[in-house]
């Protein structure tokens, strides 16, 4: 009889050990996650200064990876974009050359309109395109970015989209698409309207995905000048001249909108979004834009911790056939920081203590999240880096019963990161 009663017993604590065992495996939703080490060359903590005084009525800084704001002032403030307009119509263009509804060699129209909205002899900028005459494409839309041509802006549009009208419908679609939620076009050049607003936050915001999304027609933006017909036109943008390390974007300038510019600079492998608007004149313009970067590069880093497609835990899955299953990023999860402030941040991981199978590959299971002194600076979807289909009968059966016994006596620990992870 003291060995029947024994059985349950023994049993019961068969199962206490094995439950306590696999769930020590399981991360506590919202534990703290071990950040990589330290870059091998750590930069000393210094203290972080404010940004440069600047007289621009708005302004952003943007780190172009993670799409951190490093500055900013007043950046969701709606103003006139003047011909920082052409940046859409270019984003437009760009989009339709990518698709393959028109081609780079082919022959653009120029048209009553588009002759007296920006051609010779208007008040307007112009590339000195001859009316009915047709141009390459590549001619045209090099005449909008490097001079800036109204002329070639509404030839562009004309031939997108068949006339003004309807590419501006193209153009407010895609600002939407990019989360542009403060701007509003009404033309493709950039001839002020009341209808017609920006602000410098969502010009940062169009200037990375001109950069992201069609970088096989970036190159364009730092062309120093342009011949058409014999004319040869110069780039706007002083930062070309002065500063290697700048390759883009463009100017705007009109008695309404002020003098502008939208450009990006990259330097030892870190690139940079300024946009000022409304100062007193281009050299101001550049001079703002100059302070932003130089401001941006000397004391803030950015820094990819965790890698695609590595697991960064491995949870425990019940009722499942296998017992674990390793979770983590799709996309490589960076920060933008102060420089010397890398020991300071935080990662933690929100997934839930208790999985139960089947999981897709592929399938969200938690959070993942970056802070530094409190403020959270990256999140990311941690998801499942292999299926992970469900036990058979028997499998799923044992598993209700541990699962039983334990309840929710136990609280698991959080995995370790794998070294192979543990790069910024």
């Amino acid at each position: 009889m003291k060995c029947k009663r024994a059985v349950p017993a023994l049993l019961a604590a068969v199962l206490l050990v094995m439950v306590t065992a696999t769930q020590a495996q399981q991360p506590v939703p919202g534990a703290a996650l071990p950040m990589p080490p330290r870059p091998t060359v750590a930069m000393p903590q210094m203290p972080t200064p404010p940004p440069p005084a600047l007289d621009a009525i708005s302004y952003v800084l943007m780190d172009y990876q993670t799409g951190q704001l490093i500055a900013h002032h007043d950046m969701h403030m709606r103003l006139p974009p003047a011909s920082l307009t052409k940046l859409m119509t270019a984003y437009v263009v760009d989009a339709a050359l990518a698709s393959g509804k028109v081609h780079w060699n082919d022959k653009v129209y120029i048209s009553d309109h588009a002759w007296a909205k920006g051609g010779a002899g208007t008040d307007g900028s112009t590339s000195f395109l001859k009316l009915h005459h047709y141009y390459p494409l590549s001619e045209v839309y090099k005449g909008m970015i490097v001079q800036s041509g109204n002329d070639a802006a509404i030839a562009l549009a004309e031939h997108v989209a068949g006339t003004e009208g309807a590419f501006v419908q193209l153009m407010n679609a895609y600002a939407q698409r990019l989360g542009m939620k403060n701007t509003h076009y009404s033309d493709a050049d950039g001839y002020p309207k009341p209808d017609l607003y920006v602000t410098a936050y969502d010009l940062a915001l169009l200037a990375r995905a001109l950069i992201h999304d069609f970088p096989q027609y970036y190159y364009v933006y730092k062309i120093p000048h342009v011949t058409i017909d014999g004319i040869k036109q110069w780039n706007r943008n002083m930062l070309l001249w002065r500063d290697p390390s700048v390759d883009g974007l463009k100017t705007g300038s009109t008695a309404e909108a002020g003098f502008c510019l939208v450009a990006s600079a990259e330097r030892n492998g870190q690139r940079l979004i300024g946009v000022v608007m409304k100062t007193k004149s281009l050299s101001d313009a550049a001079n703002q834009d100059e302070a932003l970067f130089n401001y941006g590069f000397r004391f803030f880093t950015t820094r990819t911790l965790y890698k695609p497609n590595q697991a960064l835990a491995t949870p425990v899955v019940w009722k499942g056939a296998s017992g674990t299953l390793p979770v983590g990023v799709t996309q490589a999860v960076a920060v933008t920081l102060p420089r010397g402030h890398y020991a300071d941040l935080k990662a933690s991981m929100d997934i839930p203590a208790t999985l139960i199978a089947p999981f897709k590959q592929g399938q969200r299971i938690g959070t993942l999240s970056v802070s530094l002194d409190g403020k959270v600076l990256a999140q990311a979807p941690l998801v499942a880096l292999k299926a992970v289909p469900e036990a058979g009968f028997f499998g799923r059966t044992w598993d209700s019963l541990r699962l039983w016994w334990a309840g929710d006596k136990a609280r698991p620990a959080v995995p370790a990161l794998p070294p192979s992870a543990a790069k910024p």
